[in-house]
Formats: structure tokens, C-alpha cells, sequence
């Protein structure tokens, strides 16, 4: 089930899985100034909106986790676009912004299915792939963007944004259709080296005390801590850089397109190239992967820096510069994932990447409303700046004592995965499970 082509039929369907859900989930970026202008809210009143969808999503997080690790992941993420599909249309029905807030917020339910469907596509894969195939997948997030951008300038006038919610939540339920019936459930572990080409006896679900024994490992609690910083530049940026062109850099609607646009594409090839450099660089030393994120982490810092600090009326130098710092920032995503599942274990690896994302979630709830609350005493672009390039320097630091440590805890899962496939080998030859 795991070879072949029908494994990447597989991700093909989470790709577009993952493509439409954020063309829903950040669409509400793009749709800021007329969603201000029906309900006649301000930026702090529209930053509270986002604040309750991530904060709804932390929550959820250890439970997708949990389910993940326990049940079929292929059927709880069918559920998982189902909930998408529902609650956006709610949020097209909301006629205050009071219950526009409450349903908007309850799309963040199933915002935290992904390390359920990580999970399932990384047993499809061996590790020394993990890194390319899940940047391939993170594509679908900064093109999901732009396709939200995209509807979102060419349709709002002429069908109103609540129509557009309408078509993204429609498209939820058929991909949970499409799930439900289209994507098989992998043995967990069978793309580890160790355990290839062996008949697994054994059982291997979720158990507390190796979730526990998570939070000893020094290189996994140093990327939570990174991750708890790392996400506030992302929900600044997609909540508020649309304002930000149209209103203190003076962009046309068709500047804005073209301007994100660029970004967007240069963000998307980011995810690949971050991924691709990570696997071969971790071919070559363990910490290969986490070399990659600190350099993407630091170098796009250093360029968002130079870029809002031009002159408003050199409007190319600024588009070339802000999509350059969009091809660096998305190198560690697809190498901390893989970086999490190089050090854990595989029945408990959905939960592992659930307190990631619980954690950054927590920690970037405030993000937009943080946001919205200095752009009022300020600017955005003081809030963009002061936000963005502090957190990247933060995570650079976290990723550097990540790196000295990840040996380690890769070697104690190596040695796990052996043990275990010792176990399988006498389990097999003395006839059990026959």
C-alpha cells in the first residue's frame, strides 16, 4: 500500500485537502475591509476574530493528536473537512459580528487535524524523504492564499463576501467525501528503515507514558519553545499585510495582487527548496535539517528588516525585497516537522506534533490582536516590524541549542526502532501472530 504510485495519489488528495482549507481559513485576511466596513468594527474588534479561531484550534489540538494516534486518521480527517464545510457556512450566515465571531471561531475545530494527516503521509514515506515530500504538501498553504486573495478581490464586489464563504465551505464537505471514500490507513511505522520489509505482529497505539517521556527529549522541548514564537510573524503577516499595502504603502487594488502575488509564489517554491536542502543536508550530518531552518529563520529577518524600511515610493525595491524574504521564512516548516518525526516515535507522533502546534497556537492567539493593538498607538508597519524580525531572532537562538542536542534523541529512536524490529523478527520466526 505504501509503494507506488497510489502513495502519491494520496498526497495528492491532502494537498488539495490542504489547498482548499487554507484558501477558507485565510480568505478572512484578504476580505479585512469589508468584512470592518458591514459590521463597522475596528482593527482591534477584527483582530479578535482571528485571536478566536487560533485560540479554538489550540484547544482542539491534544485531542486531534490523541484520536490520531488511537483511530483512523484517514477517517477523522474526512471529519475534519466535514467540520471545515459546516462551519464555514455558518460563517456565511452570521447576521451580527457577536455570532459572526462565535462561528468564525469555531473554524478553528478543524484547523488542528494536520498532524493527523503529517502522521499518515510520513508512514508512507521513509525519512530520508520526509523533508521534500512535506514541503511539496506546504505548498498548497501560501497557494491556498492566494487563491483566498485572489476570490477574494475578484468576487467580493460582485457576489459579497459572504457568498464566497458559501463556495469555500461547499468544497469542505466534498473533500471530506472524497477522503472518506478515496485514502486507506498505513500500519504505522512501516516506512521506518528498521522495519521494512517485516511482518508487524505487534500493536503499537497511543500510550500515556511514552507521550510523556516526549518532554524528555531536550531537542523537542527546545522546538516547542521556538514554535511558541515562531507562529506570531505568520498570523501577523496573513491577518494584516493586506491593510498594511492598501493603507500606509498606498497600493492599488492591482498592486496588492501583483505585489502578493510575487510573494506568494516565491513563498510556495520556499517550502520545496527548505525541504529538499534539509533531507540532503541531513543525509550528510543529523542536525542537517535544523542547519537549514536557522539559516531560513535568520536570513528572512534580516530581509522583512531591509524591506519595510524602504522608502514608500520605491514600490519595486520593496516588492522585490518582501519576495525575497518570502522565499527564506518557510525553510523550517517542512524540516521541523520531519525533525519531530526523527526523534519520536510512530505511534505517538500525531500527539507529538499536536503539542507543537498546541503550543504555537497558544502562544500566537494574541498574535493578530497584539497586532492590531500597536498599529493603533502606532503603525502596522511598526507593529510587522517589531513583531516579526523579534520572534525570527528568538527562534534562531532556540534552533542553535536545538541543533547541538538532536543527536542524541535521533540515536535513542534508531536504537528503539531496532529493538522493536528484533522483537518482530523473533516474534516471526517462533510463529506468533500466525
Amino acid at each position: 500500500m505504501k509503494t507506488g504510485k497510489y502513495r502519491w495519489f494520496v498526497v495528492g488528495v491532502f494537498f488539495f485537502f490542504m489547498l482548499l482549507h487554507q484558501a477558507d481559513k485565510l480568505l478572512v485576511g484578504p476580505l479585512t475591509t469589508p468584512i470592518m466596513e458591514e459590521f463597522g468594527i475596528n482593527e482591534t474588534q477584527m483582530g479578535l476574530l482571528s485571536t478566536g479561531a487560533i485560540i479554538v484550534g489550540a484547544v482542539f489540538y491534544p485531542l486531534w493528536g490523541y484520536l490520531c494516534d488511537r483511530f483512523s486518521r484517514a477517517k477523522l480527517l474526512s471529519l475534519a473537512s466535514f467540520i471545515w464545510g459546516a462551519t464555514t457556512w455558518l460563517s456565511a450566515i452570521a447576521p451580527t459580528y457577536p455570532l459572526f465571531m462565535v462561528t468564525r471561531a469555531s473554524t478553528g475545530i478543524d484547523d488542528s487535524s494536520y498532524p493527523g494527516l503529517y502522521s499518515l503521509i510520513g508512514d508512507y514515506f521513509p525519512p530520508k524523504n520526509r523533508g521534500k515530500v512535506y514541503g511539496v504538501l506546504q505548498i498548497a498553504m501560501p497557494l491556498g492564499y492566494m487563491i483566498g486573495m485572489v476570490m477574494a478581490l475578484a468576487l467580493s464586489g460582485a457576489i459579497g463576501w459572504r457568498s464566497i464563504f458559501y463556495i469555500t465551505g461547499s468544497l469542505g464537505i466534498l473533500m471530506a467525501i472524497v477522503i472518506f471514500f478515496g485514502v486507506k490507513e498505513p500500519k504505522r511505522g512501516t516506512s521506518e528503515p528498521e522495519l521494512e520489509n517485516i511482518e508487524q505482529t505487534g500493536k503499537y497505539r497511543f500510550e500515556w507514558k511514552i507521550a510523556r517521556d516526549l518532554f524528555k527529549k531536550k531537542s523537542l522541548i527546545l522546538l516547542f519553545m521556538q514554535g511558541f514564537i515562531g507562529v506570531f510573524p505568520w498570523q501577523v503577516i496573513t491577518f494584516w499585510f493586506f491593510r498594511y499595502l492598501e493603507t500606509e504603502r498606498a497600493f492599488s487594488g492591482n498592486e496588492v495582487m501583483i505585489t502578493m502575488v510575487i510573494a506568494i509564489i516565491l513563498l510556495a517554491a520556499g517550502y520545496p527548496l527548505g525541504g529538499i536542502l534539509g533531507d540532503k543536508l541531513f543525509a550528510k550530518t543529523k542536525r542537517g535539517r535544523l542547519i537549514v531552518s536557522a539559516i531560513g529563520v535568520i536570513t528572512g529577518a534580516i530581509l522583512l528588516f531591509i524591506a519595510i524600511n524602504i522608502p514608500y515610493d520605491n514600490k519595486i525595491l520593496f516588492i522585490i525585497m518582501m519576495s525575497l524574504t518570502t522565499l527564506f521564512i518557510p525553510f523550517a516548516s517542512p524540516n521541523v516537522l520531519s525533525t519531530v518525526y526523527d526523534i519520536t516515535l510512530p505511534e505517538v507522533r500525531s500527539t507529538a506534533n499536536s503539542i507543537q502546534y498546541f503550543i504555537e497556537q497558544g502562544g500566537s492567539a494574541i498574535a493578530p490582536t497584539l497586532a492590531g493593538f500597536i498599529a493603533m498607538k502606532s503603525s502596522l508597519e511598526s507593529s510587522i516590524l517589531l513583531i516579526c524580525v523579534t520572534a525570527w531572532i528568538l527562534c534562531f537562538l532556540f534552533l542553535l541549542g536545538a541543533i547541538y542536542l538532536l543527536p542524541k534523541d535521533i540515536d535513542t529512536l534508531r536504537a528503539q526502532l531496532k529493538d522493536r524490529a528484533v522483537m518482530e523478527r523473533s516474534a516471526s520466526s517462533s510463529g506468533v501472530g500466525d
